[in-house]
C-alpha cells in the first residue's frame, strides 16, 4: 500500500507530512527550502511507495484563491511534469497555520520552539493531510 504525502508549500519553506502505509494517520516528515521540494520528493519516492500527493490550496475567507497561488501554480505544474504517475490533488488549507500554532500551544511547546517557522510548516502540512484523510476523499 502506498503512502500519501501532504505539502504546505510556501515561498521560502515547504512543510511535508506523510501518512502511514495504511493511510490512517499523518505525521510531520520535515520542512525543506521550497526550491528543493521536487528533489526531496524524488529521493523520498525512490525509497517509499507514494500513491498520491495532497497540496494545500490557499483560499481567502471569501473562497477565492489567495495571492500564494502565483507561487504554487508553477510548483504544481513542475510536480505534475516530473511525477506524472502520481496523482496530485489540492485541498483547502485555510487556517492551518493558526491551527498549527494552537496545537503547539496546547502541546505545551516552549515559546522559542513555537517561533520556529519550520516546525509550524511541518505541523500545517500534517493538518492538511489529516483533514484530507478525514474527508474520505482518497
Amino acid at each position: 500500500m502506498g503512502r500519501i504525502i501532504g505539502i504546505d508549500y510556501g515561498r521560502k519553506r515547504t512543510g511535508i507530512a506523510v501518512t502511514d502505509s495504511l493511510k490512517i494517520v499523518a505525521n510531520g516528515l520535515t520542512t525543506v527550502p521550497s526550491h528543493t521540494v521536487i528533489d526531496f520528493l524524488l529521493k523520498y519516492i525512490e525509497k517509499e511507495n507514494v500513491e498520491k500527493i495532497v497540496v494545500g490550496l490557499p483560499k481567502q475567507l471569501n473562497g477565492q484563491d489567495s495571492e500564494s497561488m502565483q507561487y504554487i501554480t508553477p510548483f504544481l505544474n513542475r510536480l505534475k511534469k516530473v511525477l506524472p504517475q502520481i496523482p496530485v490533488v489540492m485541498y483547502d488549507e485555510r487556517f492551518t497555520s493558526t491551527l498549527a500554532h494552537k496545537a503547539m500551544l496546547d502541546g505545551g511547546m516552549k515559546k522559542k520552539d513555537r517561533q520556529n517557522k519550520e516546525i509550524v510548516d511541518s505541523i500545517a502540512a500534517t493538518i492538511i493531510l489529516n483533514d484530507y484523510l478525514q474527508s474520505n476523499q482518497f
